[in-house]
């Protein structure tokens, strides 16, 4: 058995590697938690013990593939995200193999443990009428459903990142000329993001019927803390299935928590806002990122069809190609 043990090198690897060492933002943290979360979870049920008496050997490569297998099929989950949640333990496994040489052949067998190719297909998002559907959803008569409502509403116009949305805080909301919510987004960027006038009236509402400290989350759990990301798809999914009476086409679609941020740089692109702005609005490191709300809009490709010229070449005769070349070709 290594000299530290598993809860000791977690902790270490936290505290020392990300934090001292690293400097990651809260929200890469929050991250690496999460996925350590569903981990250790999944040892429990798999050792029968509780996570502070695993034992780091029992964590071996065959392990490691198991839980990727869970989250994929058990879960639910895409290939983006098991790709996530290997990519931080494998982050895990090279900083054991530093601290710990005995354990050198395990972390090398765990971290040659590929990420899976994925297929970049085109992004889902939300007509205008399919959010609306999904805002009216929640019950206002009670705490929650004004809760959830408000969330929604803002996850529609902002577009904040899953982690922003649920790390909000009250004193990061402004009133007054120029409202806005303020939040830190990828590579520790600050950035403001303004609000509609509808939006601040719900926001004002839900804010002055919930006091807190600055400091507090705006959209605080049953327990008034931060929702936990398996809190906000749980929210998301509950509420897009009641959506789905009043708006079919939902049941087609697989909505998730980023698809609301999907659906609010769709709702900018369709209104005529430049790329470079949509990139800021989202907190983009480049404009390339943004492009891919181009390939999602057949809409868009098809006003652009119309303004091209028809290239004044007359048809031919359509001819069988040759029998070995169609062979190869349908290969």
């Amino acid at each position: 058995m290594s000299a530290a043990g598993l809860p000791s090198l977690v902790q270490r690897f936290f505290t020392q590697r990300l934090l001292e060492q690293q400097g990651l933002s809260s929200h890469t943290v929050a991250s690496y938690r999460d996925t350590f979360r569903l981990l250790l979870g999944f040892a429990t049920q798999h050792c029968g013990r509780a996570p502070s008496k695993l034992l780091m050997e029992e964590l071996d490569a065959s392990f490691t593939e198991k839980f990727l297998r869970h989250l994929e099929e058990s879960r639910g989950n895409s290939v983006r995200t098991r790709n996530t949640r290997l990519a931080a333990v494998h982050a895990f496994f090279r900083f054991v193999a530093i601290r710990e040489p005995a354990l050198g052949l395990q972390c090398q067998r765990i971290l040659a443990i590929p990420a899976k190719r994925c297929e970049h297909g085109p992004v889902e998002f939300l007509t205008e009428e399919e959010a609306a559907a999904l805002v009216a959803a929640p019950d206002t008569g009670t705490w929650i459903g004004r809760r959830d409502r408000t969330l929604l509403l803002v996850a529609f116009q902002t577009g904040l990142r899953n982690s922003e949305l649920t790390s909000l805080r009250r004193q990061d909301v402004a009133f007054g000329t120029g409202a806005h919510v303020r939040c830190l987004g990828k590579g520790r960027k600050m950035r403001c993001t303004p609000l509609r006038p509808d939006v601040i009236a719900i926001l004002k509402e839900w804010l002055l019927r919930q006091p807190g400290e600055p400091g507090d989350p705006v959209f605080p759990s049953s327990r008034g803390g931060h929702l936990s990301a398996d809190a906000l798809q749980r929210l998301v999914s509950r509420h897009a299935a009641t959506a789905c009476q009043s708006c079919p086409s939902l049941r087609e679609k697989s909505v998730t928590p980023h698809t609301l941020r999907h659906a609010a740089a769709m709702s900018l692109l369709r209104h005529g806002v430049d790329l470079s702005v949509i990139a800021l609005w989202l907190g983009h490191e480049s404009s390339e990122t943004t492009q891919i709300y181009l390939h999602a809009d057949m809409r868009l490709k098809e006003r652009a069809l119309a303004h091209a010229n028809a290239s004044g070449l007359a048809p031919t005769r359509y001819k069988p190609p040759d029998p070995l070349l169609a062979f190869l070709e349908g290969l």
